[in-house]
């Protein structure tokens, strides 16, 4: 729990001063706001703690760079949002989805929708659910967005249209590609698990 009356001011230039258990006060108390931006921008496949561990080294590697025109509050979250940003564009990057990431329960589940035609168990379609939720993490916001209303949520070129502003013609072309990345992705997924 964050120390109510911790005086950050004179914890950081206690920090600065080399004080470990000022460097402790400080965790404890910024632990909960780091973990907040950290669980709101989260990456696939990287722990909260191990990000949030990130974040404080890069806090204590910069913190001769905080001059005090913001509140430290404030310049710790710039460096929280930073960082998960700066991790999101390198698995941006590098999109990809492996086959040993998935369950067991929904690796069974494409396996059978890969071999055969028949229609899923139940317990085998909310695995689905959870692959398509996984393939559309690889997309860029937009082509996740379009491709949640049209697709998914199955609303017509009007209804979107009106909702995001992009007319028709932007909306399939945008659709179309969408439909074409998460098709590689799933065909990525597939040649992983025969190597």
């Amino acid at each position: 729990m964050a120390e109510a009356g911790l005086d950050v001011a004179a914890c950081v230039e206690r920090v600065r001063g080399r004080d470990e258990a000022a460097a402790r006060a400080l965790v404890e108390h910024l632990h909960p706001l780091v973990l907040k931006i950290v669980r709101s921008h989260l990456p696939r496949r990287v722990a909260e703690e191990d990000l949030a561990q990130d974040i404080f080294l890069k806090v204590f590697e910069r913190l001769g760079q905080f001059r005090g025109s913001v509140p430290f509050e404030h310049w710790v979250a710039r460096v929280a949002v930073t960082t998960c940003l700066d991790q999101l564009r390198a698995q941006k990057r590098r999109p990809e989805l492996r086959w040993a990431d998935l369950t067991e329960t929904e690796a069974e589940m494409l396996d059978a929708v890969i071999t055969s035609a028949n229609v899923p168990h139940p317990a085998q379609a909310l695995a689905a659910k959870e692959i398509v939720t996984r393939l559309l993490e690889c997309l860029s916001p937009q082509d996740r967005l379009v491709i949640t209303l049209l697709d998914l949520e199955e609303m017509t070129l009007a209804e979107i249209r009106k909702l995001t502003g992009w007319n028709e013609t932007l909306i399939k072309v945008r659709a179309f590609r969408a439909r074409r990345k998460l098709r590689k992705h799933l065909e990525d997924l597939e040649k992983g698990r025969l190597k």
